[in-house]
């Protein structure tokens, strides 16, 4: 038996209801209202199969076509600042970082995957460095602890990149502090998904760097740089030049490992080939326990003794690492 098309839900042209009579009213239906239309009536001829008939706002293949590459911009960068806002997120605390520096209680199951001496020597300077997972993990916590609300609005909200490793560890921090926290992922051509401590409501996907880097940004009150790679380097020196050039108002950034950084960068060479200005190495402060960067944002923002009080610092596990899923299968 043929499948009946569905009964259209629109109602008559001709009736009026009486809510429609008032003047905030809109004259016009949504567009998900015309959408619902158009399935109900189930119309199938050539002409409703073909892709040209399609409405253009549910027409993928349309909106993903070179063309419409300045649409698909203003949606990445709307769904993100609407759905922030609605989640009443007013501003954030950024952590940049690597995504392969371990866990300390995952360093020595790391150690042992090296196979070669080469890949040794890479592994045991990654797990030299896992002290910054632990970093991010405590500046986090110590963040979201305070539950900072201003005008109604959550401030100083985690905020990572979504992935592993020190991405992990900022969102981690924020929930064993019993915080939403937020994820800004990317797509890439190797597979990365969410770390689980990301709030689901609050994790994001993005195709477009520019993007994501934007989003970073544009509610950021402090950003903690750890140790990290290109990625890294390129969100931290963007993060600079928005403040060198006077196009970001100065914010506290945290640079956690001056070992590290002055290995990768020589900051001072900068100044004294007169590349940059002196003054311009005041825009970052060196930093190597969390404690310390929060009273650097307390001071900054004027936050008071009760806020810059720090909680004790979690403890890491020395165990697996335990996602909120794990914890609560245990409870």
């Amino acid at each position: 038996m043929a499948k009946q098309p569905k009964k259209p839900t629109n109602p008559p042209k001709t009736t009026v209801k009486p809510e429609d009579k008032r003047l905030h009213r809109r004259r016009f239906y949504k567009a998900e209202q015309e959408a619902s239309f158009v399935e109900a009536h189930g119309h199938t001829t050539p002409q409703t199969r073909d892709p040209a008939y399609r409405l253009a706002f549910r027409d993928t293949d349309f909106l993903l076509r070179e063309e419409l590459r300045p649409v698909r911009f203003q949606l990445e960068l709307l769904k993100c600042e609407m759905l922030l806002e609605e989640a009443k997120i007013g501003s954030t605390l950024v952590c940049y970082g690597s995504a392969r520096i371990p866990a300390p209680e995952m360093a020595e199951e790391a150690l042992k995957s090296a196979t070669t001496p080469e890949r040794k020597a890479v592994v045991e300077r990654l797990v030299a460095n896992s002290k910054y997972y632990e970093e991010a993990r405590q500046l986090a916590n110590i963040a979201a602890s305070k539950r900072i609300v201003e005008e109604g609005m959550q401030q100083f909200v985690v905020c990572s990149g979504g992935g592993p490793s020190i991405m992990e560890a900022a969102n981690r921090g924020a929930v064993e502090a019993g915080a939403e926290t937020i994820g800004l992922n990317i797509v890439l051509p190797h597979e990365q998904a969410p770390n689980e401590y990301v709030t689901p409501h609050l994790a994001f996907q993005f195709h477009y760097f520019a993007l994501r880097k934007m989003h970073f940004l544009l509610r950021a009150k402090a950003v903690a740089v750890f140790p990290g790679g290109f990625g890294t380097l390129d969100e931290f020196m963007e993060l600079l030049t928005l403040i060198q050039t006077g196009k970001m108002k100065p914010i506290p950034i945290l640079l956690f490992g001056r070992e590290f950084w002055s290995k990768v960068i020589n900051f001072d060479a900068l100044a004294e080939e007169g590349v940059i200005n002196p003054a311009d190495l005041d825009l970052f402060h060196w930093v190597e326990r969390a404690e310390d960067g929060w009273k650097i944002i307390c001071d900054f923002y004027d936050l008071g003794a009760k806020v810059s009080r720090v909680p004790p610092r979690v403890q890491a596990d020395r165990g697996q690492t335990r996602t909120p899923a794990q914890r609560a299968k245990r409870t």
